[in-house]
Formats: structure tokens, sequence, C-alpha cells
């Protein structure tokens, strides 16, 4: 039986630079979906209903593939902090984050275009945010210009600086493919790792 062909349904540079630890060998595709929430979505469930559509998206076009969908959700008391976009918003995020604790929610699908299975998983991590000032926030922003990362930080950068400590079980999650996951779902799949 022949490898299936391994696919990122992502444009993420921050998720292609993850799978490559696993899989150097892989095409990535855009999945073109509308992320727009549902009416009493819990976060959890829109990062795993957007993970899942993702995969299924870009799988549609394929055959004989295993189709990679992830989403991430940051939360902060109930409130989804989407990618701020701008500058503005990155500083008010932060802001409101500052001495708080933050949830993200990272969904995981590998979809299998040769069964039609969907193999999923959800990471949950904790980010516990030091008390920031208008000056810390000011300089990071600029720094790192985090305007397309949920929540307004890069935790592989220097946005591990903005915390007192991060609980979770996978620390690639937070950066938006949990690999440990990951691993053992494309096992699951088929394809040998290590």
């Amino acid at each position: 039986m022949s490898t299936p062909t391994l696919v990122l349904g992502s444009t993420s540079r921050y998720r292609a630079e993850l799978l490559r630890r696993l899989w150097p060998d892989f095409e990535q595709r855009a999945p073109g979906t509308d992320e727009s929430p549902l009416p009493g979505e819990t976060p959890r469930e829109r990062a795993l209903r957007l993970a899942v559509a993702k995969a299924r998206a870009v799988a549609a076009e394929l055959e004989d593939a295993l189709v990679i969908g992830s989403d991430q959700v940051a939360e902060l008391e109930g409130l989804v902090l989407d990618k701020p976009g701008t500058a503005e918003r990155a500083r008010a995020q932060l802001a409101a984050c500052s001495g708080r604790e933050v949830h993200f929610h990272t969904a995981l699908c590998v979809h299998d275009t040769r069964s039609g299975e969907d193999l999923a998983h959800v990471d949950h991590t904790r980010v516990y945010f030091r008390d920031l000032d208008d000056g810390e926030i000011a300089r990071y922003v600029e720094r790192e210009r985090p305007l397309d990362c949920a929540g307004s930080f890069k935790c592989e950068g220097l946005g591990i600086s903005l915390f007192e400590r991060i609980d979770n079980q996978d620390p690639s999650a937070l950066v938006g493919l949990p690999l440990i996951a990951l691993a053992r779902l494309l096992r699951e799949a088929g394809l040998r790792l290590p």
C-alpha cells in the first residue's frame, strides 16, 4: 500500500513550520472556510467545527490523501479573542489579558480521503499573563506585530515574556498545531512515525 499524500489545510506559516518537524514533505492548501461563529457555540466547539471543516474542504479536491485541518480559539472569561488585525486591537486585547488567565482551544482534524474518516482532537492550554503596563504592551506589539495571532501574541517569540506560566500537555498546541496529538492521529491513519 502506498503512502498517502499529506496535506496541510492551512496557509499558516506557523502550522507549516510545526508540521515540518514530523513530516518534511507535504502540500499546503488554503481551505477557504467561513470562520464565522455559530450562535450558542462554545469556543471549544467552534475550534473543533472549524478544524473539521477546513480538513474536509481541502479533502474534497483530493484522493489518496491525509488532510490536516486545525483551528485555535482564544477565550477570556467566555469572550472569544479573535486575531486582532490592527495594532490598536492587539494592544486592547493584551490590556484585557493583563494579570488574567486565558484559555486556548486548539483543535485538530485528520481527514482520510481513502476512508472518509475524521480523526480529531482538541487541546486545552491555560496561559497566565503577568500584570502588564501600557509601555510593555506597546513595545511588544511594535516589536512582534502579532496581528495574525489569536490572543495577540507569539509564544514562540517575545510573547513568552508576557506570561507567568503556561499549563498544557503539548507546548506546540499554543503555536497552533498540537504535534503530540497529530503524531498519534497520523499513526492511527497509517503513517509510520517516526
